[in-house]
């Protein structure tokens, strides 16, 4: 059975490296790109993309609305079939006009790989991000053991997050002279920890409760003052594994390097919530707990605005509009309170809430996070 095209291999290559270098996408949107086209071509059986029609789009279309996804074993979703098509849409629009090619497509031929207006809004609809409370989040980490070195780190790392609300990418990639405990701030410094668009920005401390400062405070100096780590180790190593007595691959405490992506940190939050009947919330979803926490605690424009840029948002729009959604239950508490009016109630308008208003007024473009 065939399982490549030499000729679809090269051009596809071509077509990574221009977004990668012309269009400056990281890793994710260039494997999302070879995940959408790898499926076109099997279900194609690795036709020639220069024999391509767009009757197989609207074929295509239909065969992948009846596969079954690989983990939940139900119909793919309105959005991975959205995610799909639009990266299939993209690269042939792209390979409309390049040598040996353009003779054979038609740039318009790709608009057959569109979902109809109705799956397309379901596909793209926004949905509310769930997050835990900071009891819940404390709750967790009083609950954590911490009998061994790896078991510590794991408590820190949660504890780091949200006091910090730094990205998983970035924790996993930081090092201890990222960490000021004098000043009670990270550098997280775009030459050596990877965050979201290469900003460099400083974050400190949230005021997130004593107790997760001391427990981040603890960590560093475990690392720096008994294990005489220095400033370049990393923050929050990976676990060494070695063979055990059974002769089997077990934890055997710390190795001194980083984690090589950010799944490990996940899988750690993952097992902290669950342990105590929790649901799993991710590491990012501790962002919008820790914006929720700013809509409540600040009270003028000015601390909104350092409380936003502590997240590493340019913009505090970007805050409030990103992370700042009424959840749903307390939208109905005020609703329903709506609904008990009050006599001789004078209602005045926050310097905070005028700000915020006038800033949308304002806007010409759309601020993302």
């Amino acid at each position: 059975m065939k399982k490549h095209n030499p000729g679809n291999e090269r051009i596809k290559r071509q077509y990574f490296a221009f977004l990668k270098e012309a269009k400056r996408h990281g890793e994710p949107t260039v494997d999302a790109a070879a995940k959408a086209l790898n499926r076109f071509e099997v279900y194609s059986r690795f036709r020639d993309f220069k024999a391509f029609h767009f009757e197989q789009a609207i074929a295509f279309k239909k065969h992948l609305a009846e596969q079954d996804g690989q983990k939940s074993g139900k119909k793919l979703s309105k959005a991975t079939l959205h995610t799909t098509l639009t990266q299939l849409k993209k690269f042939f629009q792209w390979l409309s006009d390049k040598p040996g090619y353009k003779s054979r497509l038609r740039y318009s031929d790709a608009e057959y790989f569109n979902l109809s207006e109705r799956d397309t809004r379901i596909a793209t609809a926004h949905r509310e991000l769930e997050s835990p409370t900071l009891a819940q989040i404390k709750h967790v980490i009083k609950m954590m053991p911490v009998k061994t070195e790896v078991e510590r780190r794991n408590r820190a790392l949660v504890a780091f997050t949200i006091v910090t609300g730094a990205r998983d990418g970035a924790i996993a990639s930081m090092k201890l002279k990222h960490v000021d405990l004098i000043t009670g701030k990270v550098i997280q410094d775009a030459r050596e920890v990877k965050t979201k668009f290469g900003k460099t920005f400083d974050t400190f401390f949230f005021p997130v409760g004593n107790e997760n400062h001391e427990i981040v405070a603890d960590w560093v100096s475990y690392l720096r003052n008994e294990k005489l780590w220095g400033n370049d180790d990393p923050l929050f190593p990976a676990t060494r594994i070695e063979m055990g007595v059974n002769r089997q691959f077990e934890a055997a405490g710390l190795a001194k390097e980083h984690w090589s992506n950010a799944n490990p940190i996940r899988k750690i939050f993952r097992e902290a919530f669950t342990c105590v009947g929790l649901p799993y919330f991710n590491p990012h979803s501790f962002r919008k707990t820790l914006a929720q926490l700013g809509e409540k605690v600040c009270k003028t424009p000015e601390e909104f605005k350092a409380w936003s840029q502590n997240l590493g948002h340019e913009n505090p729009l970007t805050t409030f509009l990103s992370y700042g959604n009424v959840a749903c239950t307390r939208q109905g508490e005020i609703i329903r309170g709506l609904s008990n009016p009050q006599e001789n109630m004078r209602t005045e308008t926050s310097d905070f809430v005028e700000a915020v208003i006038k800033g949308l007024r304002e806007q010409k473009t759309a601020w993302l996070p």
